[in-house]
C-alpha cells in the first residue's frame, strides 16, 4: 500500500478479493490473450495463412502478460490494445504478424469485458442466495414471535419478527429472479470488425460470408459459447450495461432496506447486528453500541443505487456506430459497481448470520401498545354478552384517551387493561382480559405465512444452487 497516492477504499476496505481480482488488469489483458489465441486458431482452421506453430506461440505466451512492457509501448501509441499487440508480438516474434488479424480493439475489449461481467455477476449470485438461506434460518426461527408492525413508523397491527424477515426476502428473491433474466439475455459481441459489418473480415475470406459466420461460432466456442450479439456499431449495445447496473441498483435497494430496518430496530434495542468483544461503538461514548456494519451496507448501497443513470446516459449518447466517450467512465462505473455491492452483499451475509433478537424487549413493546389493538375484541365480546355497542365504544374511547395522556404526560405505562377491568361496563370480560389480549391471537397467518412463502419460494431457490451455500461474510474493518 503506497500511503503517498490515493487508493480506491472499495479496494483496500470493501470488496473481497476475489471481486477485486475478476477486474483487476492481469484478468482482463490475459482475456484479450485468449481471445486473439482463439481469432488465430480459427482463422487457420478455416483456411488463413496461419501455422500450427504460430498458434503455438501464442498459446505458450497466453498467460504472460508483460503489463510494464505494454504501459511503455501504450506511452508512445496512446492505444492500450496496440500497445499489448506489440508486447505479446515481443514475446512471440514467429506470431507477430497474424496478431489481431482483421479484428478491431472493440473484439478483445468488448468480449473481455462481457466476460468479466458475467463471472462478476456469478460472485454476485453466490452471495445473493447465501444471504437468503441466513435469512431462511432466521425467519423460522422466529415466525411465531409477535412484535409490533409499524406503518408510517407509527405502531400498527402485530406480525411477527419471523414474518418481516421473509418481506427482505422478498425483495432479494426479486433481485434473483432479475439476474436470472439477465444471464439468460447474455451474449458476447462476436467477431465482427470494426463498424459491425465484418468487412474486414470478408476480405480476408474472399467475400465468402458462411466462413466469415463460422470464424465467429469457432471463436465464441473456444470462449464458452455464448450467445452472440446479431449486430453491433463497433462496441457491444452500452444498454446491457444499463441492464447490469440496473439489477447491482435493485440488490443495493434490497440491501438499504434491509440494513435501515435493522438501524431502527437497533435504535429500538429489539434487533441488533453483530457485535464483537473488542468491538468500539464510539471514541467518545463507551457504552454506545453503533450499527456501524448496518449504516456501511446503507453507505455502500446508496452509491450502487445512483450508478443506472450514468449508464443511461453513456447508452444514450453513443453516436452512430460508436464514440469514445464511453470508454474512461466504463473503466469506473462498471467495475465500481461491483466492487461496492460486493462489499454490500458480504456485510449482509455477516449480519443476517449473527442477529440477535431481544424478546423481552419486544415483548415489553407489544404489551405497551397491545391494549390499543385489542380494543376491538374485547368490545366485540361485551356485545355478544347483551351489551350496546355504540355505548361501549364511547365508553372504550374515553378509557383510551385516558390511557393515552397517562402514557405521554405522565410517562406511566399503558393501564388501559385495568380502567376496562375496572368498569362496570365490561363486567362481561372482567377476568377474561388476559385471555383475549394475547399477543398470538393478533399476528394473523404471520407464522405460516413465513413458512409457506419459503417452502414454495425460497427453497426451490436454495436447491436449484445448493452447490453454492455455505459461504460467510466476513468483515475486516
Amino acid at each position: 500500500m503506497d500511503e503517498d497516492i490515493y487508493e480506491n477504499p472499495l479496494v483496500t476496505r470493501y470488496a473481497t478479493r476475489k471481486m477485486a481480482e475478476n477486474f483487476s488488469d492481469k484478468k482482463r489483458f490475459t482475456l484479450w490473450r485468449k481471445l486473439w489465441v482463439a481469432l488465430a486458431e480459427s482463422e487457420m482452421e478455416l483456411g488463413l495463412n496461419i501455422t500450427e506453430e504460430q498458434v503455438e506461440e501464442l498459446k505458450k505466451h497466453e498467460n504472460d502478460v508483460d503489463a510494464a512492457l505494454a504501459a511503455e509501448y501504450e506511452k508512445e501509441t496512446r492505444h492500450d490494445v496496440m500497445a499489448h499487440v506489440r508486447a505479446y508480438g515481443d514475446q512471440a516474434p514467429g506470431a507477430r504478424g497474424i496478431i489481431h488479424l482483421g479484428a478491431t480493439s472493440c473484439f478483445v475489449d468488448c468480449n473481455s469485458e462481457l466476460l468479466i461481467i458475467r463471472d462478476a455477476l456469478d460472485i454476485i449470485e453466490e452471495k445473493l442466495v447465501n444471504v437468503l438461506d441466513k435469512l431462511k434460518t432466521f425467519a423460522l426461527r422466529y415466525k411465531d414471535l409477535p412484535t409490533l408492525g409499524y406503518t408510517h413508523l407509527q405502531p400498527a397491527q402485530l406480525t411477527t419478527v419471523g414474518k418481516r424477515a421473509t418481506l427482505w426476502m422478498q425483495d432479494l428473491e426479486m433481485d434473483y429472479v432479475n439476474l436470472q433474466n439477465l444471464k439468460e439475455s447474455f451474449k458476447l459481441r462476436g467477431v465482427k470488425g470494426t463498424t459491425g459489418t465484418q468487412a474486414s473480415f470478408m476480405e480476408l475470406f474472399d467475400g465468402d460470408e458462411d466462413k466469415v459466420k463460422e470464424l465467429e461460432r469457432r471463436v465464441v466456442e473456444k470462449m464458452g459459447g455464448y450467445p452472440v450479439y446479431g449486430v453491433t456499431g463497433q462496441t457491444y449495445p452500452r444498454k446491457f450495461d444499463y441492464s447490469v447496473l440496473s439489477f447491482l441498483s435493485g440488490v443495493a435497494q434490497s440491501a438499504y432496506k434491509f440494513s435501515g430496518d435493522i438501524r431502527l430496530l437497533a435504535s429500538m434495542k429489539e434487533v441488533e447486528e453483530p457485535f464483537e468483544k473488542g468491538q468500539v461503538g464510539s471514541s467518545a461514548m463507551a457504552y454506545k453500541r453503533n450499527p456501524m456494519r448496518s449504516e456501511r451496507m446503507s453507505s455502500l448501497s446508496r452509491y450502487v443505487l445512483s450508478l443506472p443513470v450514468n449508464a443511461a446516459v453513456t447508452a444514450s449518447t453513443q453516436w452512430m456506430e460508436r464514440t469514445l466517450d464511453d470508454s474512461a467512465n466504463r473503466r469506473i462505473v462498471v467495475a465500481q459497481a461491483f466492487l461496492a455491492l460486493d462489499g454490500v452483499l458480504n456485510i449482509y451475509m455477516n449480519v443476517a448470520d449473527g442477529l440477535v433478537v431481544y424478546p423481552g424487549v419486544i415483548e415489553r413493546r407489544v404489551a405497551a401498545e397491545l391494549p390499543f389493538m385489542a380494543t376491538e375484541n374485547i368490545l366485540m365480546e361485551c356485545v355478544k354478552a347483551g351489551g350496546d355497542r355504540q355505548e361501549l365504544h364511547e365508553r372504550i374511547r374515553t378509557l383510551s384517551r385516558e390511557a393515552a395522556r397517562r402514557v405521554k404526560e405522565e410517562g406511566g405505562d399503558n393501564n388501559l387493561l385495568e380502567l376496562i377491568e375496572a368498569d362496570d361496563m365490561f363486567g362481561a370480560v372482567r377476568g377474561k382480559l388476559s385471555g383475549i389480549v394475547d399477543a398470538k391471537k393478533f399476528v394473523g397467518r404471520a407464522p405460516s405465512q413465513t413458512a409457506e412463502f419459503i417452502k414454495n419460494e425460497i427453497d426451490p431457490i436454495l436447491k436449484e444452487r445448493k452447490n453454492l451455500l455455505g459461504k460467510t461474510g466476513e468483515v475486516n474493518v
